[in-house]
């Protein structure tokens, strides 16, 4: 009787539990906010690119409120919040806008593993928008600005008693500051879109020795036959040895040691290289050896590849890979869902869009003012798509100059607005640096926040010198970096042309198909030209790629196709918000795409 006491109990709880969330609003969704489990929520490990084999998820129902900015924690609480969905969105169970004159806290318990004694406890948050403080038992452990990239603390000092207190506090001006934040604004129309606050990405614990990795840094030389492997440590004394192990699978290709803080360049007998048709990994264990035992080990991965630049037998300066000329085509991937705003419901939807590029043919993405969590960027890697990685835009706009190069005054940002940049795109630029998929930096969107062109450029370059830099695409036109991007809609034309660097279309298209059900909103909404059905869109997706083989002859060497799926009152994707409808015929797309990408490449 007890034992089935037990049992009703628990389903008591799992039952309230579930009844404590549902999604909000009456928007579409994707098929996957169906799968999306308060008890279970992103429960893939969010770090592959540097995995341990110990860690615990803290994703799940949190107590949530919203107040005016500037008041002490509150004494109760609103209610629930799915983390790590923001507060705006459906699937956050919650719905509802902060601003800048509120802030957003959240609190939630842990228990820390009994194995996990004599360990230092690491709390890992992959992005939080924008400023966030934390608290451990109710004493302030740190503070972090940014909305794109993951932090964490070291809380082993204090934590006590079985059950440990987290408390987090978030303010996100959204389009009030001058901080980046992409497409977010507090007024959502046409090209703009919902604010993300707070907590989007996974919130969770790992334990590590006080000896213990906290970076890998890899750097391809394909000429050289070598990969260069720095493992950043903390904690390791004269005389600890790092130990690096490259495998091809099972088989041991390569083994090397060094003291622990030196790098090591690696000989790659016959390497195997990386592209779109031939995406391989080698795989890499590390370990941190201190006297004689091992202190920390990691898993992780590289590939052998190089992107670099080539002026080809007719004078066009051409993107190579692997130093072989390689027309990189792909969509416009802004990364938004209709359920979870930032955050895709599951790791399947966020691989879904990546598979379906590949369907479609492309060999690239250009990620869109944002950046996406750690698993996208690996699932890229895996599956052979190129990156081109914007840095999400911020602060305002200056007078345009299109299509032809700049001669007016640029926008001049506060000093706090120039050190706020510098310091997320220095973040985000560290923190993807060994992701092989990414081939291209790009500092400046258009004229959004566009400022001191010249020097930001040279300084990402000189940040990153191993990846090509696009300084500022479709924006004010600069003789600086490694391309000049155009951004020309609806179709492609070569209005403007660089023979001494890359020249690119780093915008086009915009075919607008409104389908019926599958809307964010019944009006308003908008494509740069509008068609009704499949045939038609598909139609004139031929036509205008017809234009850009002959363009790509005479001076484009990559090109972007605007977009992957509608976003919010955009309704010129491949397909619809909901990813549940295609707008145009995947299998026509994929052989026109392939006759683009293969239009200089023979």
């Amino acid at each position: 009787m007890k034992h089935k006491i037990t049992i009703i109990l628990f389903l008591f709880l799992g039952l309230k539990c579930i009844a404590q969330w549902q999604p909000q609003g009456d928007k579409i969704k994707t098929k996957w906010a169906e799968q999306v489990d308060p008890k279970n929520t992103l429960p893939e490990y969010p770090r592959p690119i540097m995995e341990r084999s110990q860690w615990k998820n803290l994703n799940g129902l949190w107590n949530y409120a919203i107040q005016p900015a500037g008041q002490t924690a509150p004494k109760g609480y609103d209610g629930k919040i799915l983390v790590p969905f923001a507060v705006e969105s459906s699937l956050s169970g919650v719905m509802k806008t902060v601003g800048s004159a509120n802030e957003l806290w959240y609190e939630t318990t842990f228990t820390v593993d009994n194995s996990w004694k004599n360990k230092d406890v690491l709390l890992h948050f992959g992005a939080v928008d924008w400023k966030t403080e934390v608290y451990i038992n109710d004493i302030k452990i740190g503070t972090h600005t940014g909305g794109f990239v993951p932090f964490s603390f070291n809380i082993t000092p204090f934590l006590n008693g079985k059950s440990q207190k987290l408390v987090v506090k978030v303010w996100d001006p959204t389009n009030d500051g001058t901080q980046p934040r992409g497409k977010q604004v507090k007024n959502p129309e046409s090209i703009w879109y919902t604010p993300v606050t707070g907590i989007w990405q996974t919130v969770w614990l790992e334990p590590v020795s006080k000896k213990h990795f906290t970076n890998l840094r890899t750097t391809p030389d394909i000429d050289r036959n070598t990969i260069n492997i720095k493992a950043e440590a903390e904690g390791a004394n004269p005389g600890d040895i790092v130990e690096i192990t490259v495998l091809d699978g099972s088989a041991t290709v390569a083994s090397e040691k060094a003291v622990a803080g030196q790098s090591l360049d690696i000989v790659l007998k016959n390497p195997k290289l990386w592209s779109p048709d031939s995406p391989f990994l080698y795989d890499v264990k590390v370990k941190l050896i201190s006297g004689g035992k091992v202190a920390d080990e990691v898993k992780s991965y590289f590939a052998m590849r190089k992107i670099s630049s080539k002026r080809d037998e007719n004078g066009i300066v051409r993107i190579q890979l692997n130093n072989k000329n390689c027309f990189q085509f792909g969509p416009l991937d802004q990364g938004w869902w209709p359920d979870g705003l930032y955050t895709a419901p599951t790791d399947e939807a966020l691989k879904y869009d990546l598979v379906r590029t590949k369907e479609l043919g492309f060999n690239m993405i250009r990620k869109h003012v944002k950046v996406e969590p750690a698993r996208w960027y690996t699932h890229c890697d895996k599956m052979g798509i190129m990156v081109w990685q914007d840095m999400p835009s911020g602060d305002e706009g200056p007078i345009w100059q299109m299509h032809k190069y700049f001669e007016g005054t640029e926008l001049k940002r506060t000093a706090q607005s120039e050190e706020t940049y510098k310091k997320e795109w220095r973040e985000i630029m560290d923190h993807l640096y060994s992701y092989p998929s990414i081939v291209v930096w790009v500092p400046f969107n258009e004229a959004w926040g566009q400022f001191k062109t010249v020097e930001i450029t040279e300084w990402t370059k000189n940040h990153d010198p191993s990846r090509l830099v696009n300084s500022s695409s479709g924006g004010n036109h600069f003789q600086t970096g490694d391309m000049l991007d155009i951004h020309h809609y609806p179709g492609p034309e070569l209005k403007l042309y660089d023979a001494r660097r890359i020249t690119v279309l780093g915008e086009y298209g915009g075919i607008g198909f409104p389908v019926t059900g599958h809307l964010w909103q019944a009006d308003k909404n908008w494509g740069y030209t509008q068609f009704k059905n499949t045939d038609e869109t598909t139609a004139k997706y031929r036509e205008y790629a017809d234009q850009l083989i002959k363009q790509a002859k005479v001076g484009f060497s990559a090109a972007v196709y605007t977009q992957t799926t509608d976003v919010e009152g955009e309704v010129n994707g491949f397909m619809t918000y909901d990813r549940k409808v295609d707008k145009m015929n995947f299998s026509e797309v994929n052989k026109i795409n392939k006759e683009v990408i293969n239009s200089i490449n023979n």
